[in-house]
């Protein structure tokens, strides 16, 4: 009988220890719910942020540097994003960011390229430079129609 106690604790153990392995793993490599997050966040206003969502890519020189934070409307106009930059990583202050996509049918993603100042961008400053997605339907459905006229 205390044989079977021991090994039901043993088992136990190992099942705790399994699932408090997967959830660290959950929160680091998935970010879930932002507690595994770590970085600074800058801001950036987009015309047209084109399918680019939460979690979404921040590359510089084709390096992964961060993440995207979260996206929001503004004034039923524009989309502000909340970007998350990796500690480490300093952007100039005149950098330009960019939505851009990963191939031809890819992901899209945020470039930014940094700029020539010598001094960065500070925790919760914003990225004055950017340009907003193309839209493949706009410039196919323009070329039909200017093309008729």
């Amino acid at each position: 009988m205390q044989n079977y106690k021991r090994i039901e604790i043993t088992v136990g153990l190992f099942v705790v220890i399994g699932l408090l392995a997967i959830s660290w793993l959950a929160v680091k490599v998935g970010q879930v719910g932002g507690l595994g997050a770590s970085g600074y966040v800058l801001t950036a206003d987009f015309d047209d942020v084109g399918g680019v969502r939460k979690g979404s890519d921040i590359m510089m020189a084709g390096v992964i540097i961060g993440r995207v934070d979260g996206v929001k409307l503004v004034n039923s106009d524009h989309a502000s994003m909340a970007l998350r930059i990796n500690n480490g990583v300093k952007i100039a202050e005149d950098a330009f960011a960019s939505v851009r996509t990963k191939g031809i049918i890819g992901d899209r993603y945020i470039r930014i390229t940094q700029g020539t100042e010598e001094s960065y961008l500070e925790p919760g400053d914003e990225i004055e430079e950017t340009e907003s997605a193309i839209n493949i339907e706009d410039l196919i459905s323009k070329y039909i129609f200017n093309g008729k006229e």
